[in-house]
């Protein structure tokens, strides 16, 4: 695989930083670009101008890394996402409580507080990329960062749509996990269906455009009375 051009990417080298998070700044570009399995741990050290021995130093494995990655960004997230779903639980319309519960766990994902910068995005991108290596480390990690707060999530929605069934609204809240992955991975497709009209790095407009669609998505599972087939059922049929 060819190696990253540094011309294509900012420099890490910063004194208000330090060794630590150039190494974390510089995996995380790194990964998100081209996973964890395309990425070696000299490229990291280059790239954060740090010497090789440094990133054994402070992490001692790239999984080691990969989670310090995560967690620098899973706290800041999950707090805001948090904060997000105790605004929406007082607004008292349900359908404008429903827009405010998917708006508090698509937000986090484009910004993240751990770095104003973008970060949130970045490591969006990562996590998307990991999910599709199929990383075992990642998904391990995955789980003791997200879980909790997908299953608030997940609750929270189904106060707002309590017809709904919790096997649908959690189906649906994993396809708003594949688009949001998908919307910040790829959003070229957006600027050439569109002519132009539209830009796939525009996040104002991609966080209305999956708030409102998953809104809707979730909310018609509230009106939608038909029972999903189990496994049972189907070797039944």
């Amino acid at each position: 695989m060819a190696s990253l051009n540094k011309k294509n990417v900012r420099s890490y080298k910063s004194a208000s930083k330090n060794t630590p998070e150039l190494i974390l700044d510089a995996a995380e570009e790194l990964m998100s670009r081209r996973g964890f399995h395309g990425v070696s741990i000299r490229e990291i050290a280059n790239l954060a101008e740090v010497h090789l021995g440094s990133v054994t130093y402070h992490f001692g494995t790239k999984e080691n890394l990969l989670e310090a990655i995560y967690e620098r960004h899973a706290q800041p997230m999950n707090l805001r996402r948090s904060d997000l779903l105790a605004e929406a639980a007082r607004i008292t319309n349900l359908s404008e409580r429903l827009l405010a519960i998917v708006r508090a766990f698509v937000v986090p994902a484009f910004s993240s507080q751990s770095d104003v910068s973008g970060g949130g995005a970045r490591f969006t991108r990562v996590r998307a990329i990991l999910s599709m290596e199929g990383n075992e480390a990642a998904q391990r990690i995955i789980a003791s960062n997200f879980d909790e707060t997908s299953a608030a999530f997940v609750d929270a929605v189904l106060e707002c749509c309590p017809r709904a069934n919790r096997s649908s609204v959690v189906w649906r809240c994993h396809f708003l996990l594949g688009s949001l992955y998908y919307t910040l991975v790829s959003g070229e497709r957006i600027d050439r269906l569109t002519h132009g009209d539209s830009s796939g790095a525009d996040h104002h407009r991609a966080i209305d455009e999956l708030s409102h669609s998953f809104a809707a998505a979730f909310s018609d599972l509230q009106n939608n009375n038909d029972t999903p087939v189990t496994k049972t059922e189907e070797r039944q049929t």
